[in-house]
């Protein structure tokens, strides 16, 4: 492949493609509709009330309908197992591909035109940061890579220093992977497989620039994979599947912690249900003002539902924006801890051209479940983990593509801003100027031992500093909550996602989101829900 073909393959953008994603997910969208005046209301008496089915409210309705309570679960997207609607690939967008949007929404070269639907992923964007979401019954876990990292045991106490680390490492991040069904990936399997030329490329040339190379777990099952591979069963991530959903193959989480929940028939699922705002009752229990909506995003019907205990589980940006504008709207109580230490997870993305260009490159098949990692977190000077990355372009485009995981040296805050009613978040370039130096060392290492030159084709620059695909943080727990994740202030009002982490974990969340989720629902149920 010389120059010129190489610049007319990237340009295609077929791929418009990148995922790795991280933990529940319900957050606001410029879509998001109000209460059209003089729609008649319907109320509802619930006794718990989860909002959002990502993986800290797939957690809560798991444990608290096995002690044979009754749950209705919220979820502003849709419920795709029970639609009958299939997921799109990534070469061939269809409805799945965006929510309410018009036009793809992927991270790179967007050429794909859209009929307006509640698709299964959604992007919030602000002045310097983009954040993409999972929307459906399942969350986050619906639309990214599955990559399932347990965190560096000294980074998770340094970040959780008042928790039982030995407790998490020993009970709650082992059943956090049992329940999730994690596995790894055969190495003879990973060694042959054609679809895997770019994580083999990837690991080689780490080695041999001086980096340390490991394998990670996925939720993806290998065993299917394997079958895929061999044509006994329909390909899902072999077929280019993922940032659109996966049709086979991918436990996700309506297919674990949801699909057990609803076994017990104390699990009440309610699709397309958009929560507006929050209000306090003056018996303590809250008042939820929603829009139930079409898959054009049109309010078909409006509803209060009153819940006794309400749990959020909305995703970090959904969470904050419920509660901040809550508190603009009807004056629900919110402390001063709420919107603060918010962090993108050192999410920075980067890629390499010319990756063996006259030798190989990095294949024309590709999956899109990524299996391989750089662990560089113990560098004193430079310390980051990154994700050897697919790019499924059906063709071979010579190009390595990573997505660094790095520290947080400054956290970023949201509000809420009642006049746009919209989020506010103070997030800058200077939140992400040390990340953009450990990528430049990554990309100099690896070009100076392999030859390849910095990726100006996918990112501005060569560097994706905007792009987000694990918020966290905003409701820190034991800050913003108690110890197990009731708001201050509330006596019935939880918080089970990953706002309550503080901004960084060092890896993908979802394990961690899960494992917290556990230990908090472990507690609550003992104390506040018997």
């Amino acid at each position: 492949m010389n120059r010129k073909e190489f610049i007319q393959t990237s340009s295609l953008g077929i791929a418009a493609f990148f995922f790795l994603g991280s933990g529940s997910l319900f957050g606001k969208s410029e879509n998001r509709l109000e209460r059209k005046p003089g729609t008649p209301s319907e109320t509802f008496e619930k006794e718990v009330v989860i909002i959002g089915s990502g993986y800290g409210g797939s957690v809560a309705a798991l444990r608290l309908t096995e002690k044979n309570i009754p749950v209705t679960l919220l979820e502003m997207g849709l419920n795709w197992e029970k639609s009958g609607k299939k997921f799109s690939p990534m070469i061939n967008p269809g409805h799945s591909a965006a929510w309410l949007k018009t036009k793809t929404i992927a991270p790179f070269m967007n050429l794909f035109r859209l009929d307006k639907f509640t698709g299964a992923l959604d992007r919030l964007d602000f002045e310097y940061i983009k954040i993409w979401l999972g929307r459906g019954v399942g969350g986050g876990s619906l639309v990214n890579g599955g990559m399932a990292v347990t965190p560096k045991k000294e980074y998770f106490k340094e970040i959780f220093p008042n928790l039982d680390t030995e407790k998490f490492y020993s009970h709650y991040f082992p059943l956090a992977n049992k329940e999730l069904k994690t596995n790894v990936a055969s190495e003879d399997f990973l060694k042959d497989c054609d679809f895997y030329k770019f994580n083999r490329v990837g690991e080689e040339e780490a080695k041999k620039a001086g980096f340390k190379t490991v394998r990670v777990p996925n939720v993806y099952d290998f065993r299917y994979m394997e079958k895929e591979y061999r044509n006994e069963v329909p390909r899902s991530a072999l077929a280019g599947e993922v940032i659109y959903g996966n049709n086979h193959g991918k436990n996700s989480l309506d297919k674990t912690y949801l699909k057990k929940a609803a076994a017990t028939g104390n699990l009440e699922i309610l699709e397309l249900h958009q929560v507006n705002h929050i209000t306090q009752n003056p018996d303590k229990s809250y008042a939820l003002d929603i829009s139930v909506i079409n898959t054009n995003g049109q309010e078909i019907q409006h509803k209060i539902i009153n819940a006794r205990k309400l749990i959020l589980s909305a995703g970090t940006m959904g969470s904050l924006e419920l509660l901040l504008k809550s508190n603009a709207v009807t004056q629900l109580p919110v402390d001063q801890h709420i919107g603060k230490e918010w962090g993108n997870n050192g999410n920075f993305m980067t890629g390499r051209n010319w990756v063996k260009a006259f030798s190989g490159g990095t294949g024309s098949k590709q999956s899109t479940i990524p299996v391989g990692g750089i662990d560089h977190w113990e560098d004193k000077k430079h310390p980051f983990f990154v994700e050897i990355a697919p790019l499924p372009m059906g063709m071979n485009v010579a190009t390595s593509l990573y997505l660094l995981v790095n520290k947080l040296k400054k956290f970023g805050e949201v509000t809420y801003d009642l006049t746009d009613q919209k989020l506010q978040l103070n997030w800058d370039e200077s939140h992400t100027s040390h990340m953009k130096d450990n990528a430049k060392y990554f990309l100099r290492t690896m070009n100076n031992a392999n030859g390849g030159t910095r990726s100006h084709l996918l990112f501005k620059n060569g560097f994706g500093a905007d792009i987000c695909y694990h918020p966290l943080g905003g409701i820190v727990l034991g800050k913003a909550t108690d110890q197990f994740g009731r708001l201050n202030g509330h006596q019935n009002l939880y918080v089970i996602d990953g706002s309550l982490i503080p901004g960084t974990i060092g890896v993908n969340p979802f394990v961690t989101i899960t494992a917290i989720a556990e230990y908090c629902m472990e507690h609550l149920i003992k104390e506040d829900f018997s």
